[in-house]
């Protein structure tokens, strides 16, 4: 009888771990192109956070739109000065992202911005990060 119970919590568990583990590969920090948006607003905040498992520094940025703020996930800080391109508070900016959610929390994970009339293309149609050239990365 404890075998039986026993490989029923297996299974059980086995379910919950591929459940959870398809979610965060499909829900997590991958770009949906089906939920692509587009945001127009201005910059009330840019934030340099470091990544917990790669270490990499990464630019946020939260843009005040006429429907609220949006967090924009934007890519690695080092792709965004090795463009050439900055933010800063009050910018003006139009994005091009995926609308996501991460950790229960609703985000853009941006496509291409456009600031002054130049654009930074993060992203390809698919969502394949520029700085990765061509990898998906895992999440």
């Amino acid at each position: 009888m404890k075998v039986k119970w026993f490989a029923l919590l297996l299974g059980v568990l086995g379910i919950v771990a591929a459940t959870g583990f398809a979610q965060n590969r499909a829900g997590g920090r991958r770009y949906d192109p089906k939920t692509e948006t587009t945001v127009k607003g201005t910059i009330s905040d840019v934030q340099q956070l470091t990544g917990k498992r790669a270490g990499r520094t990464g630019t946020h940025l939260i843009v005040k739109t006429e429907a609220g703020d949006a967090e924009v996930h934007v890519g690695p800080s080092s792709f965004v000065a090795e463009k050439q391109f900055s933010f800063a508070k009050g910018d003006a900016i139009e994005v091009v992202g995926s609308k996501v959610v991460v950790r229960g929390k609703d985000l853009i994970l941006a496509r291409e911005i456009t600031k002054d009339g130049k654009t930074l293309v993060l992203r390809d149609a698919q969502g394949i990060p520029q700085w990765s050239r061509g990898r998906q990365p895992s999440s």
